[in-house]
């Protein structure tokens, strides 16, 4: 949409703000709406929360400066939704905006079980709920002492290097800030030394020049050098799920495959 309003400018002055949602919205992305004047706000949500479980409004008589660290945060919890970080051992985190862990969520409006089947029993399973009935959401982040979430990656995409957590998110969000690449995945491969490491698929825009070297120089500059992805490969688009999704699974069952053109740096 961006590209097309781009090349085509028409008039946007009747939108105010879009709700985005489903993924991390890349900081380079708001910043180029909110110079067309169309706000971006974040939210963040699921279907097991109906849908909505955050929303990223800054507090109030703040500065267009001032408000940026809210905006590119998922948001704050609404009255009616609780929620915890939970470490990989199972212990609670605290909300210091720097202890990452997995989301966990319940209220009134939160799922606390699934529908089983005919019998109309309900389920509970490990993986979805915890023991004292908190919905495990799947998604790592977290939470500043004013109690602003900041999602950093989906459990099952978490980079776990040399018993490091790297977010693909975050190395995502840096490469799409580079002016000629247009989108940018990134998943976890099996490493022999660290057990794994990133890979980087891109794509790039029309006539873009920028080569592998020059990317991860880009990278350099925003992201500490041991999270920097050894292996890279051009991709014509990312794929994605039907709901618009950067679709990881696809990406590394094609690397075990075979299937990507992988340059090593």
């Amino acid at each position: 949409l961006l590209a097309e309003v781009t090349a085509n400018p028409r008039d946007l002055s009747s939108m105010k703000q879009v709700t985005i949602g489903g993924a991390a919205c890349p900081p380079s992305l708001m910043e180029a709406y909110d110079k067309l004047g169309v706000r971006l706000c974040h939210a963040w949500g699921m279907t097991e929360t109906s849908p909505l479980g955050t929303m990223a409004h800054p507090p109030a008589g703040l500065s267009a400066e001032e408000e940026w660290p809210y905006r590119v945060t998922q948001g704050r919890f609404p009255a009616g939704v609780e929620a915890r970080l939970v470490g990989p051992g199972g212990e609670r985190l605290p909300w210091d905006g720097e202890s990452a862990g997995e989301l966990e969520v319940r209220g009134a409006w939160i799922a606390g079980a699934y529908y089983g089947g005919a019998g109309g029993e309900e389920l509970r399973p490990a993986d979805k709920f915890s023991e004292d009935g908190w919905l495990k959401t799947g998604d790592v982040g977290v939470i500043s002492p004013d109690g602003y979430l900041t999602l950093t990656d989906r459990a099952k995409d978490v980079i776990k290097s040399g018993g490091e957590w790297i977010s693909s998110v975050e190395l995502e969000n840096a490469l799409m800030a580079h002016p000629e690449v247009a989108e940018a995945a990134v998943v976890a491969v099996p490493d022999d030394k660290w057990g794994e490491r990133p890979l980087a698929t891109v794509v790039l825009r029309e006539g873009a020049t920028a080569d592998y070297a020059v990317l991860r120089a880009f990278l350099a500059e925003r992201i500490a050098k041991w999270q920097l992805p050894e292996r890279w490969a051009l991709v014509p688009a990312v794929p994605k799920t039907s709901v618009g999704k950067f679709d990881k699974k696809v990406i590394r069952r094609q690397y075990a495959d075979g299937e990507l053109d992988v340059t090593e740096l």
